[in-house]
């Protein structure tokens, strides 16, 4: 019999490669306004609390997160977590001591995930003795990890799937939208209390991938508004591109604003979502993923363009195997 281990996850950090060190670091420390610490000239990480790492920056051409860490409880989560993906012919690598250090973790493993996005766990992670220094009140970590990670795919229910067989993710709604004209069903999966940690975009009838990068946004949240209005007027200060100005969701009713990162992908930070009562909970769905603001910023022709090459280029890309559920 196995264990669940709903719960027992939670989204502890996110590695990204970049060739775009400086304006990362204006973009995390200055814009965003988390503590930055630059430990070479190949090597950036950023804090959101007393952990050593929450995001990892490497230095690399991809322009794109390549790797999602998942903080679990104890060795026994892990071990369920190992035998499952095995079980399902999913190799798994131990990492290296060295690459333990750099994301601050004791126990770190691996294994291949959707879209290429490799998926790690472990079990501790190290904290730092160097005072925290960020531009906010605080961030809101804790039982339900980080944030989130939303992914565009053709094959969202083998996405949902993967999820479910690896960390018992749950359903907790969709979101029926129309984006640049494209008529989008998200799925949003949750691995604890946060509403959460994942959340998957579909073309609907449509076999296309709009989104060049492996992830759509990342998602991190503050301890008060203001934080948020704040790095709100400071990414616009400091020139970078807002892609939704300030609004509030439908499902998890999380106030926020999104940001365009140096390497493409968006940067999504958030206010006062919602807990999942998991007693009362029931999957619903939602028509529009606002019920104010988030209005969107003018995309160029150019830009259009490039979007449509991507999606017309995902037609002629076999997609990811994926796991079944089990």
């Amino acid at each position: 019999m196995t264990r669940s281990i709903f719960g027992s996850v939670h989204l502890g950090y996110v590695v990204i490669e970049s060739n775009r060190f400086a304006d990362w670091r204006r973009f995390g420390e200055d814009a965003i306004g988390m503590h930055c610490d630059e430990l070479d000239s190949d090597t950036i990480r950023f804090r959101l609390d007393d952990h050593q790492c929450r995001f990892l920056l490497r230095r690399g051409p991809a322009e794109d997160v390549t790797a999602i860490g998942w903080h679990l409880d104890d060795h026994g989560a892990v071990d369920e977590v190992i035998a499952r993906v095995t079980a399902r012919g999913l190799p798994v690598v131990e990492g290296t001591a060295e690459e333990a250090a750099l994301r601050g973790v004791e126990r770190l493993l691996r294994f291949p995930g959707p879209k290429g996005l490799v998926q790690e766990v472990f079990t501790t992670a190290s904290t730092s003795p160097v005072p925290l220094r960020i531009r906010h009140r605080g961030f809101v970590t804790g039982p339900g990890g980080i944030g989130h990670v939303a992914v565009t795919s053709t094959k969202p229910d083998a996405l949902q799937a993967y999820f479910d067989m690896a960390f018992d993710a749950r359903l907790s709604d969709f979101i029926d939208e129309t984006i640049s004209g494209m008529k989008m069903k998200i799925r949003f999966l949750r691995v604890n209390e946060r509403h959460h940690s994942v959340a998957i975009a579909n073309v609907r009838r449509l076999p296309i991938d709009p989104i060049r990068t492996r992830v759509q946004h990342l998602n991190i949240q503050v301890a008060e508004l203001d934080d948020m209005v704040d790095a709100y007027q400071r990414v616009g200060a400091l020139g970078f591109e807002m892609a939704l100005g300030i609004g509030q969701h439908t499902n998890d009713r999380e106030l926020s604003f999104y940001a365009k990162t140096p390497s493409g992908f968006e940067w999504e930070l958030g206010w006062n979502p919602i807990v999942v009562d998991e007693a009362t909970w029931e999957p619903t769905t939602h028509q529009g993923i606002s019920i104010w603001g988030h209005t969107r910023t003018g995309a160029t022709i150019v830009e259009k363009l490039a979007q449509f090459k991507t999606a017309a280029a995902s037609l002629t890309r076999q997609h990811d195997a994926l796991i079944g559920s089990r």
